[in-house]
């Protein structure tokens, strides 16, 4: 039932004595930093949790001014890995791992995977991306670490992995939800019943938010149990919180992370129970230890015990961000990237509008720009190519790809004050 019992059943006194001795260990190694060395520097023994709120906090700003090294506690001889987000019009978020920091996390992401139900004889098939994205590797990682064969097949390509399912009896997958709801109307096609024909008991699902209804539909069409997941590169990658098969909130594993939730606007940190920021401090790093990190993402923790007998507390579903992130199919895009490309084109207006629809349980990202008829005075054919040529530059700069559109100069509503530039159009 449990990986670590008498971690994950410790009383939270206990716990609480754990995270202390830890971050105090974790405030020492982050001076040996460029950027912690002048934050820290009058920071002595803390004597208690509670003087956690007296450190000041770190923001993902501070991650992309102190590019590529300003935030390394250790020799660069001493990493073996980086991980990296995508940057916007600066510099990425880069994040760094000792051997020491990737068995810590190759062990809490067993133990996500264990609470949920997963065993050292299940069938690991992981569809998510690999490379610099955490998802891929931090599961990946994990499930090794649990003991379970691991099928390392990545993203896409619906018939084989439905192929790799049946013949090597997957039972466990990490998913995409949106990708899940494809994948099942995919076999259907191919007149697989899931429930009659596979043997897939468990899917772990995130990186992308999701609504309750559509986990429980996941649920349903196959025969399965599905457990939202939580994590962001920052601190690690996945693993930070995760659903135990009560399936009511997730677990944050308390000794590796001390979470704490904010008023995003006037930084008080709030009690449990109440909703805001979560604030996260890293406190079994080495490479990189992170204090304080406003996540932007905005949830609660909740107060009550689990039955599942885990002591570790449990925050809710993320409910949004306090930044302008978006989040199409799993990738974080900022509406800042769309504009630095049309900025570059010289035929395109700078008045713009980005549409975020949902087709078939997967985000559909428009946009729209106003010709710039001083520049522009081609033909339907030269469109077509301008058309091409910025959908190409959007999706080598976001990621994703785009559908361009362009209306006449005047067309789209003018700005008074600050533009609306993005209409999400999903459901809530």
């Amino acid at each position: 039932m449990f990986w670590q019992k008498e971690i994950e059943t410790a009383p939270h006194s206990e716990i609480q004595k754990l995270q202390l001795r830890m971050l105090n260990d974790t405030i020492e190694r982050a001076k040996k930093s460029k950027f912690y060395s002048k934050k820290l520097q009058n920071v002595n023994q803390l004597k208690n949790i509670e003087q956690i709120q007296e450190l000041p906090f770190t923001t993902k700003e501070d991650l992309r001014g102190g590019f590529p090294y300003d935030f390394l506690a250790v020799d660069l001889g001493e990493v073996v890995r980086l991980h990296s987000s995508s940057g916007t019009t600066g510099n990425p978020t880069v994040v760094y791992h000792t051997a020491q920091d990737l068995q810590s996390w190759a062990n809490i992401s067993a133990r996500c995977m264990y609470a949920a139900g997963a065993r050292k004889n299940d069938i690991f098939q992981n569809t998510m991306g690999y490379g610099l994205f955490t998802g891929g590797l931090g599961f990946h990682y994990g499930a090794e670490r649990l003991g379970m064969m691991t099928i390392p097949i990545g993203p896409g390509n619906s018939k084989r992995q439905t192929w790799f399912m049946q013949n090597f009896g997957t039972t466990t997958v990490h998913i995409l939800p949106s990708y899940a709801v494809r994948l099942y109307h995919s076999m259907k096609e191919d007149g697989i019943d899931p429930k009659k024909d596979l043997k897939l008991k468990i899917f772990f699902i995130g990186a992308e938010p999701h609504t309750e209804e559509l986990r429980r539909e996941i649920q349903e069409l196959y025969g399965l149990k599905a457990f939202n997941s939580y994590g962001l590169s920052e601190i690690s990658g996945p693993g930070v919180a995760f659903e135990c098969g009560e399936q009511d909130g997730m677990h944050i594993w308390e000794d590796f992370v001390i979470p704490e939730i904010i008023d995003p606007d006037t930084l008080e940190v709030l009690p449990d129970g109440q909703e805001g920021e979560l604030v996260l401090t890293a406190i079994n790093r080495r490479a990189m230890p992170v204090i304080r990190y406003r996540t932007r993402d905005l949830t609660k923790i909740l107060p009550s015990p689990c039955a599942c007998g885990r002591t570790h507390r449990k925050i809710a579903r993320i409910k949004g961000r306090t930044d302008d992130m978006m989040i199409i199919n799993g990738v974080n895009i900022f509406p800042i990237q769309i504009e630095k490309t049309i900025m570059n084109i010289p035929e395109a207006s700078k008045n713009y509008i980005i549409e975020i629809a949902e087709k078939n349980y997967m985000d559909k990202l428009s946009v729209k720009i106003e010709i710039n008829d001083e520049a522009f005075d081609g033909t339907l054919e030269d469109l077509e190519k301008l058309k091409h040529k910025i959908e190409t530059e959007l999706k080598s700069e976001t990621g994703v790809s785009p559908i361009v559109s362009f209306v006449d100069q005047g067309t789209l509503p003018a700005a008074e004050g600050k533009a609306k530039r993005v209409y999400d159009l999903r459901k809530k």
